[in-house]
């Protein structure tokens, strides 16, 4: 690409032009490119490293082009770590399988006197080779092509061991397979929107191609000219959806829509602070006959589609492209990233036997509640998608940028199977474009969440803890915002005022120390009132907010625009009448919750609880609800995220006596109250340093000065001291040992939940917060509260398909068999429901079943008589 910002491909030049690509021009080089082109064409690029292409492409494009695109170019490190369990583990099971025949046929033959032995020994070999020149590969984003370069380079390496095997066998000629073909380019399909970045794909695969001619076959065997074919196998288009044409948007009067370009911003002339200009317009198109787009038909699908948040989508792709897509894919929530569309046709493909196996980079955030809606669709269906690797958290740093990025890998075969799950356990930075990363394998049955155990991405939404959990207040409007200074000039100007003035708190606030703003909150005023009695008020937003929501996409914020974006209304009415509630930031290197004083206003990124009884800050503070919390909620980048739909609406908390509730509602008041002091004494501590060093009591680990300063201010064995004992209570509150592992506390509330479940359809709801939640007192608690998992399985409702009733085996191999595979697909059971899961069967007679398998290994029991719960290993 020259400086104008031209790139240059098949004798033509592709003019970048505002974010889009105009037709090939032909414009002249001057004398310093042509001296450039022809150095460059001197150069001996037979050893070159295609996978460098890529970053040359990244550093080439303009930072705000890549940004809007969701443009990453992967590291060939990572690229590898993605294709082995998708093509390469795969592939070279059945060449070990050939192998393996081969060499059964020939063992301690002498191949000179059983010619009819070897011969069919290549037939074997010969028809595998046959097979390998005719399975296809694609990557439906295909950038430079570093995909399909690995894909490649794995086809010739497995070629040449098939070429190997065969000279072994006596044909020292074998160079092609019987139907005349080699691994080509050609087997190698992309689908690519630049245009340019789909001729240096083609580029790149050919001269992997060539680089491995000349380096197993010499340049002799050269293939015939033309050297480079064009064989149409990487499409320029988009790969999720096809439309006929594109037009201007017009309005009821015939006129064009345009909205705010997103970018041109000018001087406020009351602030001076930075605004959008209104007069920086842009077209919004309608997409006319959208549909999706097809892809071509292959046997692995791989690749990194682009990444675009959802919430960024609109103003990266326009409104007409999301609203198009959105009506294509109404199957695809409308909370989805954009790279779910590509993991949800990827599934699709493979669900239907059109591919047999995909892999797929996407976001880290493939475990929150809108990813897993993604996969659990998938999954549920009929064939289902199983996923069987995963690593769901694992850095990527940008090489153009140098940003921190965190990803997740994924990839699905079609059928229910287990798989494994890597979770990174060490990573270091290395000179290079990519991290040492060493991961820890699980095997077994992969849940949506990309976990493997317990399936606490199935638990159902609980009426218990109904309407009491909401993000804080989304203002899209920073204009809404005072410091300490102007909010007291502008209630020096009227009393009145301080009833719309309030302090205001984000993540940040909780986690550090509160920054001391104000905000303007006009939620039930009518905009007419606030011009008649609040004059002062009313010039501020008008000159601070209203310009910035002019340009708003959504009508109803444009509207409504002396109102937040989201003023959270039901949170509103949850929180009347309490004089605090709890609050914890969404997002947050450590989990811990806060009382906050009912006037504070919370920012979208506090999740609020209105909950004021200390006995559930207690509960939610202690590890049984943190263990939980990591388990079900998501990250961004290394930061745990609180995700209220999975995190708090299935969260089953415990139903103790009164006399376990009231310890646990005197620690909660003594954790909030000692953190709070120990603040006020200490105006430079913070929450998240006393609990730096709290995990580094817990580990053992020597403390640095600067953590023994924060250990005396915070006094932060006190601290431990009182969350062991709430961790001890809140055991004793549910009536389990106080030594559970991790897995074992989420076995026991995914059965929990199970078992809530049941209860609250037959109308039995334990309210966290009755007189608010159920203030006619229709439904009360009528039953005990288990202290063991439940052994129902979950029925319809409970997000868990229950388990169907099949016949009990008369022969003995089959009661294993069916025994096994019952604890396997609907496990963790007790030995009863075990029994109620087949016709005919006595519960001794399973059990006897059940004991068996667990002395081969094959099945643990993970409680003790008289409920034993079991599970497969």
């Amino acid at each position: 690409m020259n400086e104008g910002g031209d790139l240059y491909g098949k004798g033509h030049i592709w003019r970048f032009n505002g974010g889009l690509f105009a037709d090939p021009v032909a414009l002249p080089l001057n004398r310093q490119q042509l001296l450039i082109l022809g150095l460059a064409a001197k150069s001996d690029w037979k050893d070159v490293e295609p996978a460098i292409f890529g970053t040359l492409l990244e550093r080439a494009l303009d930072p705000k082009e890549r940004h809007r695109l969701g443009a990453h170019y992967t590291p060939r490190a990572y690229v590898e770590r993605l294709v082995r369990p998708t093509i390469e583990e795969p592939l070279r099971g059945e060449w070990d399988s050939v192998r393996a025949s081969v060499q059964k046929l020939i063992a301690d033959v002498d191949p000179t006197k059983n010619k009819k032995a070897v011969a069919e020994a290549r037939k074997l070999v010969y028809a595998f080779y046959d097979r390998l020149t005719q399975i296809r590969v694609l990557d439906p984003a295909c950038g430079s092509g570093n995909f399909l370069f690995v894909a490649l380079d794995l086809f010739k390496r497995i070629e040449n061991d098939v070429i190997d095997l065969l000279d072994k066998l006596g044909d020292t000629r074998a160079m092609y397979a019987p139907s005349g073909r080699t691994v080509t380019p050609e087997q190698f399909l992309g689908i690519e929107i630049k245009p340019w970045a789909k001729e240096i794909t083609e580029l790149v695969l050919w001269i992997g191609y060539l680089q491995w001619q000349i380096r197993t076959r010499g340049w002799k065997s050269n293939p015939q000219e033309p050297i480079l074919r064009d064989y149409h196998n990487i499409e320029c288009r988009d790969a999720v959806l096809a439309y006929d044409s594109v037009e201007p948007l017009l309005d009821n009067e015939g006129n064009p829509v345009t909205r705010w370009d997103g970018e041109t911003m000018k001087k406020h002339p009351v602030t001076g602070e930075d605004v959008p200009d209104e007069t920086a317009r842009t077209p919004v198109y309608r997409y006319l006959n959208p549909r999706r787009a097809e892809w071509p038909e292959a046997d692995f699908i791989v690749g990194n589609p682009p990444f675009i948040g959802n919430w960024r989508m609109r103003e990266a792709l326009g409104d007409g492209y999301v609203q198009a897509l959105r009506s294509t894919y109404r199957e695809v929530p409308e909370t989805a990233e954009y790279v779910l569309y590509w993991w949800h046709k990827a599934a699709e493909s493979v669900r239907s036997g059109a591919a047999s196996r995909f892999g797929l980079i996407t976001t880290n955030s493939f475990g929150q509640a809108f990813a897993r809606k993604v996969a659990e669709r998938a999954m549920n269906a009929d064939p289902p998608l199983s996923i069987v690797y995963a690593i769901p958290d694992y850095p990527w740093v940008d090489s153009a940028e140098g940003a921190a990025v965190r990803i997740a890998m994924t990839v699905g075969v079609a059928g229910a199977r287990d798989g494994i799950v890597g979770r990174v356990s060490s990573e270091v930075d290395t000179e290079a474009d990519h991290a040492e990363v060493s991961l820890t394998l699980v095997r077994g049955r992969v849940h949506s969440n990309l976990t493997v155990g317990a399936n606490t991405s199935a638990s159902a939404p609980l009426t218990a803890n109904d309407g009491l959990c909401s993000p804080g207040m989304k203002l899209h409007g920073r204009g809404f915002i005072l410091s300490e200074k102007e909010a007291q000039q502008l209630r020096a100007e009227s009393d009145e005022l301080n009833s719309v003035i309030h302090d205001y708190r984000n993540g940040k606030d909780i986690a550090d120390r509160p920054r001391g703003v104000h905000v303007i909150d006009l939620f039930g005023w009518a905009v007419e009132d606030i011009r008649q009695q609040l004059p002062q008020l009313y010039q501020w937003i008008v000159e601070r907010v209203k310009p910035a929501r002019d340009t708003n996409n959504r009508a109803v914020y444009r509207e409504k625009w002396w109102v937040f974006g989201e003023p959270r209304s039901e949170l509103r009415s949850a929180l009347l009448g309490l004089q605090r509630y709890i609050g914890t930031p969404e997002t947050a290197k450590h989990r811990f919750f806060v009382f906050l004083e009912s006037a504070v206003v919370p920012d979208n990124m506090v999740i609020c609880f209105a909950l004021d009884d200390a006995c559930w800050l207690g509960t939610l503070s202690s590890r049984v609800h943190v263990v939980w919390m990591l388990a079900t909620g998501g990250t961004l980048e290394d930061r745990p995220r609180y995700n209220k739909t999975v995190c708090f609406d299935p969260f089953p908390f415990p139903d103790p006596d009164e006399f376990t509730k009231q310890r646990i509602r005197n620690l909660g008041e003594q954790l909030d109250a000692h953190r709070k002091r120990q603040q006020e004494l200490h105006p430079d501590l913070t929450i998240t340093g006393m609990y730096n060093v709290l995990e580094k009591l817990r580990s053992g680990e020597a403390l640095t000065e600067k953590e023994k300063t924060i250990h005396e201010q915070g006094l932060v064995s006190v601290l431990k001291q009182i969350h062991d004992d709430l961790d001890a209570a809140v055991f004793d509150a549910y009536g389990w040992p106080h030594n559970l592992t991790d897995e074992q506390i989420l076995e026991r509330l995914v059965a929990l939940n199970a078992e809530r479940a049941e209860e609250e359809k037959r109308g039995i709801i334990r309210w966290l917060r009755p007189e608010f939640q159920n203030p006619a007192g229709t439904a009360a608690p009528t039953a005990q509260q288990s202290n063991l998992p439940s052994p129902l399985p979950a029925g319809e409702g409970s997000g868990v398909r229950a388990p169907e009733k099949k016949p009990w085996p008369k022969d003995l191999p089959g009661q294993v068999a069916a025994v096994r595979d019952l604890i396997t697909t609907a496990g963790p059971l007790t030995t009863v429901a075990a029994a109620k899961s087949f016709t005919g069967a006595k519960t001794k007679d399973v059990e006897r079943v059940l004991e068996s398998l667990a002395a081969l290994g094959l099945a643990i029991s993970v409680d003790s008589e008289p409920q034993r719960v079991w599970r497969s290993t």
